[in-house]
């Protein structure tokens, strides 16, 4: 009896195969393949200086048109805080036992204006810079962070105007000035992971900017920014209980009373939700990372279609 033994056929070699060997042996890689996250952060770093130089050049063209310039940078958010002042403190009496109401009213306004603005400029920063992000091969995380820095960068202008707002109205020096150091930080890694959020949805639904700022001034008002949420709370003793610390551990206004902490000598720490700081480092690392990481996942998908 004769037995047979039957091999299978070869599996043929297409170009493919052949191109993709090729390739591999000479070091090649597809066209716009996303890196892996080692290297995309690698690639940022040896990119910092053109971020830094593009948040600048943008800061310094924004207001390139207007007479008075960059005085702008401080104006705006000032005329904004003079008319939340006269509805909600004047009108709506919200002023009423918050001590040192216009510097807390100042602090919050210039804060919230950095988050909302972050986001804002996030959310347009791929789909606004289509041209760039086609003609150009960088990480396209860059956009985002270079626009929350610009933010950060017009954030220090108004600053210098909240330092002098607080001393005109008998706000001393304190050595506690110095934790807005750390919290500014926390917020700007906060601010960055959501404008690489909103980016990615940005650039793949470009209406989502137009729905932004119903969402941001619905967020703003109840962030505490122009009205204590301590107070508020203990007036209405008929609120649930989850009320108050769901309000107190929203991220914006964590970071909104961390500066007004920091800054304003009335503002105690009974104020402040229990471990502010855990809280607003926790809002910084999973938002900061996560943001960061849910953008690079889409790295391949930016400018095309």
């Amino acid at each position: 009896m004769t037995q047979v033994l039957h091999t299978p056929p070869p599996t043929p070699v297409t170009a493919e195969d052949d191109l993709a060997a090729l390739a591999a042996r000479h070091g090649l890689s597809v066209s716009g393949a996303r890196p892996s996250l080692p290297a995309y952060v690698r690639q940022l770093w040896a990119r910092r200086h053109f971020i830094t130089a593009f948040a600048t050049a943008k800061l310094t063209a924004q207001y390139a048109q207007a007479k008075l310039g960059q005085v702008w940078q401080v104006m705006t958010p000032l005329l904004n805080a003079t008319v939340y002042y006269f509805i909600f403190g004047v009108l709506l009496d919200t002023k009423r036992n918050v001590p040192d109401y216009i510097p807390f009213l100042v602090t919050g306004v210039f804060i919230w204006t950095f988050t909302s603005s972050s986001i804002m400029t996030g959310t347009r920063a791929i789909a606004g810079n289509l041209g760039l992000v086609r003609a150009l091969h960088f990480p396209r995380a860059a956009l985002p962070i270079s626009f929350c820095l610009q933010q950060l960068q017009q954030l220090l202008f108004s600053m210098a105007a909240l330092v002098v707002i607080l001393l005109c109205f008998g706000v001393p020096v304190a050595a506690s000035w110095l934790l807005a150091i750390p919290a500014l930080l926390l917020q700007f890694t906060f601010n960055t992971g959501m404008s690489l959020i909103m980016a990615r949805w940005g650039a793949k639904t470009p209406d989502i900017a137009q729905l932004m700022p119903f969402v941001l001034r619905t967020w703003m008002y109840i962030s505490g920014v122009m009205w204590s949420i301590d107070k508020l709370t203990g007036q209405h003793k008929d609120l649930p209980s989850w009320v108050a610390p769901v309000l107190k551990a929203n991220p914006s206004a964590v970071y909104i009373d961390l500066m007004r902490f920091s800054l304003i000598d009335s503002f105690h720490a009974s104020q402040l939700p229990a471990h502010v700081w855990i809280i607003a480092t926790g809002w910084a690392l999973v938002i900061g990372v996560g943001g960061f990481i849910y953008f690079w996942k889409a790295e391949e998908t930016y400018g095309r279609g």
